[in-house]
């Protein structure tokens, strides 16, 4: 589209591994060893991998792509190739308007200059006069919060305080395109939530941002839809379904914890709704689950424990014996059916349900699932926090005295 910010067009890069020239030296006769080969460039030789494959997306102005995965996944390459640091082997990557990028910390600046003149060089790489630099440079200052710092030169600078520049002088220089990546992995609390509305701010003013993080709770509150990639596209939408995507792929990498004669079979999370998608605070759920009992095994309980998907804070952990179930022992070849009833009490936010069957003797699971359903709470007051608290408010004004 002619009005997208970021057009990735079937883009794939590669790398090879182990690659280092140390000098000229060396340098050169591997540049000849390439050059004699007149291979081409879209051919995997040896050692070399792709980080990323195919990939494909667009981001118009006024809108936030979240981009999620695991390390390795080529999130940070993906961000490289829309500054245009690096370049991809086949495909296209279009970007239009100012950029203003926050890639690593301090990547962008010379560590032997000083604060201030770190302001002022990104602001010429960004194609600024230095006269709009001068004018909004206390602002910078302030967002960064390194005032009696600004005249020492940043290689003095802690992580926090570099990306706190880093990022002051990307989302002051009225960039058309802003490109961050995990820049709420440093500073303090107060710090990541003025990012986080400066953010939402950019967006009401039609900037396009591509934003890479592993804390997803700012993903989900910030983005509009998101990508979860492992060098090709796993899944891509609305935000919220992506990161139950991604949530989900995680559980399943997680090494089983089970002895293998014991297996949940089937369940279902259920809301009078008729959906769990998007539910209000305070819906009652239901969790029907099947646990298949390979051997006859007493003295253990069965866990019920709600995640927070975004940042996998637990949000409650229960445990239910066969006694309080009337149970008994649990007997080999039989299958074992739980109804958890619960109440949404939660606040906005992506949660999913862990259920397990733990044998109390030994300290071992016999089987754990995660998710067995995921449900969503859409409620458009509460800005942060887990539980819903029912708050309610009234006021009452009086006139002022001309005493």
């Amino acid at each position: 589209m002619a009005a997208a910010r970021v057009v990735f067009d079937r883009v794939w890069k590669k790398f090879r591994r182990g690659e280092r020239h140390d000098s000229l030296r060396d340098l050169l006769p591997a540049l000849a060893r390439r050059l004699a080969r007149r291979r081409d460039p879209a051919d995997l030789q040896a050692r070399e991998f792709w980080a990323l494959q195919d990939l494909s997306f667009e981001v118009a102005p006024g809108e936030a792509l979240g981009i999620i995965g695991p390390n390795g996944a080529g999130k940070s390459t993906t961000l490289k190739l829309c500054t245009r640091i690096l370049r991809p082997n086949r495909g296209r990557v279009v970007t239009s308007g100012r950029v203003g990028a926050l890639i690593e910390v301090a990547a962008g600046f010379h560590q032997d200059l000083t604060g201030r003149e770190n302001i002022f060089l990104q602001g010429a790489i960004m194609g600024m006069a230095q006269a709009d630099v001068r004018r909004k440079l206390d602002d910078i200052v302030e967002f960064a919060g390194v005032r009696e710092f600004i005249d020492t030169p940043v290689k003095r600078y802690s992580s926090g305080m570099n990306a706190r520049l880093g990022f002051a002088i990307a989302a002051h220089l009225e960039p058309d395109l802003l490109i961050i990546d995990e820049v709420l992995s440093v500073g303090d609390m107060a710090f990541q939530e003025r990012c986080v509305e400066r953010m939402i701010e950019f967006k009401r003013q039609g900037v396009a941002i591509v934003f890479v993080s592993h804390n997803l709770q700012a993903v989900s509150l910030l983005c509009d839809r998101a990508l979860f990639i492992k060098s090709r596209v796993v899944a891509s939408g609305a935000t919220a379904s992506v990161i139950e995507a991604y949530s989900a792929h995680a559980q399943r990498a997680l090494p089983a914890q089970s002895h293998g004669d014991f297996a949940l079979r089937e369940a279902r999370l259920e809301s009078p709704l008729g959906r769990t998608d998007h539910v209000p605070p305070g819906t009652p759920l239901t969790l029907e689950a099947s646990f298949e009992i390979g051997r006859t095994v007493r003295d253990v309980h069965f866990g019920f424990i709600v995640h927070r998907t975004t940042d996998m804070l637990t949000v409650y952990d229960g445990n239910f014996t066969p006694t309080e179930l009337g149970l008994g022992d649990l007997q080999a070849g039989t299958v074992v059916t739980l109804r958890y009833q619960f109440v949404a009490h939660v606040v906005r936010g992506i949660y999913h349900v862990e259920c397990h069957i733990y044998h109390n003797p030994t300290q071992t699971f016999l089987m754990r699932a995660s998710p067995v359903g995921s449900f969503s709470v859409t409620e458009s007051r509460t800005w942060q926090g887990v539980a819903d608290l029912a708050v309610s408010a009234t006021a009452r004004q009086a006139g002022m005295s001309n005493a």
